[in-house]
């Protein structure tokens, strides 16, 4: 005790300097994360890119600004766009945009696939969560490294949030639900940045005159809509043709009707305020879910949890589950059958108006669950 009062200053200076090397640790680690750099490896299938502020140009040199890759086919067709990385911690939707980009080839028509939707969001993580900031994929490359971020854009990039959220429809939220890309379409051009990427979409959506558009999502094994397509009313005669096509590809799927008073969502607000034909696709991530143990990159791997193995004995889930998980080959198979199905009805449906939409090079559901391939196979 003595020797603490005798050196009070020098305790003081230490512990000043302790925390001073804590803060700064801390602060590189943050820098570092928010300015890392995704590697992306476009395949022969990619045309062109163009960045999403040349459809609203606020987001110019912001974080909220992404690649927009284009897949042109030889033959003039439908036009379709793919937005992955709505939310970057439901990796699944992230890889399987990442996975046309590089591995798929368009015969007919154009894709448009935005993997990282949501720019702002793959810069942090949520907070309180303990999320590895990264997956690690074996690629023909090498071992690539993937972001896991946060379900909404980083609050450096706009803040505080209010303590209600008003969306411009007037229906009200609460107010961190600002950051949450999907609860903010048809978007503001002037608006937060979360809105201004809303806008971008919308209006290229618009400009382009783009035929269809599917957003990858996740959710939590005990969220009721999961393992589910979402549809706007004028997308729900060609999502039931793709959901029986799906069925017999061994896709469990059903198929949910967009809620006409439930705004800001892709599925509702792309097919009121555009003439695309819109839907929304869920599948099982266990990594996303409030049931689990530790947030690790096995979890976001596997699914391989305990505590949803007792989840599942107590018919707690909507999915089924067992003790091989909710492997993210298994998710990212989902979506990519789920893409490939409802090109195919669109074809079938409005090809001789529209023009058919043909890709070629994707794996199927079961390529990656019981072909013995591996996603990253299909990565470069």
């Amino acid at each position: 005790m003595d020797f603490f009062k005798k050196n009070k200053h020098l305790m003081t200076a230490v512990c000043a300097a302790a925390s001073l090397a804590v803060a700064g640790i801390a602060g590189k680690d943050f820098y570092d994360f928010r300015h890392y750099q995704e590697v992306i490896i476009p395949g022969p299938g990619v045309t062109r890119t163009f960045m999403l502020s040349d459809y609203n140009e606020n987001l110019k040199g912001t974080f909220g600004d992404t690649t927009v890759y284009v897949m042109e086919g030889e033959r003039e067709g439908g036009s379709f766009v793919i937005l992955g990385g709505t939310h970057p911690n439901e990796p699944s939707g992230h890889m399987a945009a990442m996975t046309i980009v590089e591995s798929g080839k368009v015969e007919a028509g154009t894709l448009y696939v935005i993997p990282r939707t949501d720019n702002s969001a793959f810069t942090h993580n949520d907070p309180q969560e303990g999320s590895p900031h990264f997956f690690h994929i074996d690629t023909k490359s090498g071992t690539r490294e993937f972001v896991f971020g946060s379900r909404a854009s980083n609050p450096i990039d706009q803040w505080p949030d209010p303590d209600v959220y008003t969306h411009s429809s007037g229906q009200t939220l609460s107010g961190s639900e600002m950051r949450n890309i999907n609860r903010t379409y048809p978007g503001v051009k002037d608006g937060t940045m979360t809105e201004q990427i809303s806008y971008a979409i919308t209006n290229m959506i618009n400009t382009l005159d783009i035929d269809m558009e599917m957003d990858l999502h996740e959710a939590s094994p005990e969220y009721p809509t999961i393992n589910a397509t979402v549809a706007h009313e004028r997308a729900m005669s060609m999502a039931s043709m793709g959901i029986l096509e799906l069925q017999m590809a061994g896709v469990d799927m059903s198929l949910e009707p967009s809620p006409v008073s439930l705004h800001g969502l892709t599925h509702r607000e792309l097919g009121d305020h555009t003439n695309t034909l819109a839907l929304l696709m869920e599948t099982g991530n266990p990594s996303q879910g409030r049931l689990h143990g530790k947030t690790s990159e096995d979890l976001i791997l596997t699914g391989k949890d305990d505590y949803y193995m007792k989840a599942a004995a107590a018919g707690y889930l909507y999915i089924p589950y067992d003790e091989n998980g909710a492997p993210l080959e298994m998710r990212v198979g989902r979506h990519l059958q789920g893409v490939q199905e409802y090109i195919r009805a669109f074809t079938d449906m409005y090809g001789a108006e529209k023009g058919e939409i043909v890709v070629s090079g994707l794996p199927s559901y079961e390529d990656l669950t019981s072909g013995g391939h591996r996603l990253g196979e299909y990565l470069n």
